[in-house]
């Protein structure tokens, strides 16, 4: 395939695809390939069935590109190391060296790259609050930087500087999904079991709009719900998961029709998953209570 056509890795992508087929321990994405396995012996035998199959339809693998027994590798911009996930050192470190922003283009710019690594940081809403209150419509080009702004800014370069590590999730295991509202914002964590013990596999957090703000207090609980489903729709769907609340009340999502319109639409969007609802104590739920109540 020449180099420079707009389809060229989409192409590939759909060739490697039919080439290796639904034969598990392989990851596909444009034109990176990924195998990983548990054991070095297994290991072998997923390498000999990759190069059988690519010998088999005619391709070739450049030595110069191939990493081969590694524990630890970089993929998507994350580092994989034993069922665990990271950001890559040097894309934090680029974004730990940045300068303050004076304008609103920087901060967009700064808000982007964060982005990608938004998953890793606790409270991710509420801390970057002052910088995103910066993007709003009308508000001056050139940005007024405050202490606010200043701490935020600091806080989120401390949280990725400090090696935040989440584990992969397998989706053979069951997945745990815990979620809370405070006055201002929502928070979500989505986590597993490993060796007895839940472990974080995603954090997510989003800001109150005005109008969700005056909301009653089980109508921001209920929509925290469905912000943690939908934000990790991707590993829920299909498949039973345990759902987490503090809030008793929600118990109807379950047990009965909720009398409210809103919650009744919230309600039946919930249908299409499969989900045991478990009331826990407010000191159990940690995580995403954290997520929604710090500011």
């Amino acid at each position: 395939m020449p180099f420079g056509l707009v389809t060229a890795p989409a192409t590939f992508c759909r060739l490697m695809r039919l080439v290796i087929g639904d034969r598990q321990n392989f990851l596909l994405y444009f034109d990176d390939t990924m195998t990983h396995t548990r054991s070095w012996s297994g290991h072998l035998t997923t390498l000999r069935t990759l190069f059988s199959l690519l010998r088999q339809h005619g391709l070739h693998a450049n030595p110069t590109k191939l990493s081969i027994g590694f524990s630890k590798t970089e993929f998507l911009g994350h580092m994989i190391s034993h069922g665990t996930l990271a950001p890559v050192q040097d894309k934090v470190s680029k974004l730990i060296n940045l300068t303050v922003p004076t304008t609103k283009k920087q901060v967009r710019s700064f808000m982007g790259m964060l982005n990608y690594y938004r998953a890793f940081i606790p409270d991710f809403a509420s801390i970057a609050a002052p910088l995103t209150n910066l993007l709003r419509k009308g508000s001056p080009e050139k940005v007024c930087w405050n202490q606010s702004c200043q701490q935020s800014f600091d806080t989120i370069k401390d949280l990725l500087s400090s090696d935040p590590i989440l584990i992969i999730p397998d989706i053979n295991e069951q997945f745990v999904l815990r979620s809370d509202a405070s006055d201002t914002d929502l928070g979500a964590v989505l986590l597993q079991e490993r060796n007895q013990h839940l472990m974080l596999c995603r954090y997510a957090s989003r800001r109150l709009s005005p109008r969700e703000c005056n909301y009653s207090v089980i109508e921001r609980e209920c929509l925290a719900i469905i912000f943690a489903v939908r934000q990790f729709s991707k590993f829920l769907a299909l498949r039973t998961f345990v759902l987490q609340t503090d809030h008793k009340p929600l118990s109807f999502l379950k047990a009965g029709a909720p009398k409210n319109s809103r919650l009744m639409r919230w309600a039946l969007s919930l249908q299409e998953y499969s989900f045991h609802l478990v009331p826990i104590p407010g000191n159990k739920n940690v995580q995403a209570d954290a997520l929604s109540s710090l500011c």
